[in-house]
């Protein structure tokens, strides 16, 4: 899993239909939606990890299915500088409102917003449908899917984190556990492969790196997102999108999680169609009433 997280650090997919988003590795974020937990990789070394809670209705990019992402994204985004810790905010915007952790009946984004761009056809939509990690009142269910989409963290774990990452910072979302460690290499600038790398100047960088070695071949496993695997975004991607919506976290009542923790990937992307079609007609029952 290693080989293939440094290695797209080298080399980061910039398709067409993104954004130029500067990405900066020298710091950077690996979620796991086995483990429920983020680590926080600076200058190639581990430095934290916090337990998150990832999205109740599976995985996924599509519109309307409130899943979360899995791939390659990058930090577009921070909000809520130097707010109050538990500041709620509606539509990113402050409300005036101060929480408690575990406020009942109460479950809006709170803290602090990391806003998240997908730099991958297989998380095209990331930045449009609003998927964020941010802060939650509802302490109570971290670590197990309770998200409608985005990345939940406890209050005073997202303003460390918040803190300690720049905009453009590289964040991977994978199915699988955590890497005990990680090695995060500075990109440089060549194309291979149809796969662009980024030539922003990156923070922190170390001269005299060395010259690194050549792309080694990437067997497919259950536990490695090879960057291989990526390719450019189909044609239907590079049209026009839909306004960005605001995130759902912020509407909606909770609802009982689900941990699902040993189900395979596919089982859990089918579990959250199901359960955002579910969702969706119960809203619409709802609005006839």
């Amino acid at each position: 899993m290693l080989r293939g997280f440094a290695l797209f650090f080298s080399l980061v997919l910039i398709a067409p239909v993104f954004a130029v988003t500067r990405v900066d590795t020298s710091s950077a974020i690996i979620i796991s939606v086995r483990d429920q937990k983020l680590m926080l990789v600076q200058n190639g070394a581990k430095v934290a990890t916090y337990p998150v809670s990832t999205s109740m209705f599976g995985l996924g990019d599509n519109w309307g299915r409130m899943t979360t992402p899995l791939g390659y994204l990058a930090v577009e985004k921070k909000i809520g500088d130097n707010a109050p810790v538990g500041a709620v905010f509606h539509n990113r915007r402050l409300t005036g409102e101060v929480l408690q952790a575990n406020a009942p009946g109460r479950d809006p984004v709170v803290t602090r917003i990391i806003w998240l761009r997908g730099l991958e056809a297989q998380n095209a939509h990331a930045y449009q449908r609003c998927i964020y990690i941010h802060g939650t009142p509802q302490e109570k269910t971290i670590g197990q899917p309770a998200s409608y989409g985005c990345i939940r963290m406890k209050s005073s774990d997202i303003t460390a984190l918040y803190d300690r990452i720049p905009e453009g910072a590289l964040v991977q979302i994978v199915p699988d556990r955590l890497p005990k460690s990680a090695v995060v290499k500075a990109p440089r600038s060549e194309t291979s492969n149809g796969v662009v790398a980024v030539s922003a100047p990156i923070q922190n960088e170390t001269p005299n790196l060395p010259k690194l070695p050549k792309r080694p071949p990437v067997e497919p496993t259950n536990t490695v997102v090879a960057a291989m695997s990526l390719a450019a975004p189909p044609e239907h991607l590079t049209q026009d999108h839909p306004p960005a919506q605001d995130a759902t976290e912020s509407q909606d009542q909770p609802r009982r999680a689900k941990k699902g923790r040993n189900l395979t990937v596919e089982q859990m992307r089918m579990a959250g169609a199901l359960a955002a079609e579910r969702k969706k007609a119960k809203l619409a029952s709802r609005k006839r009433l």
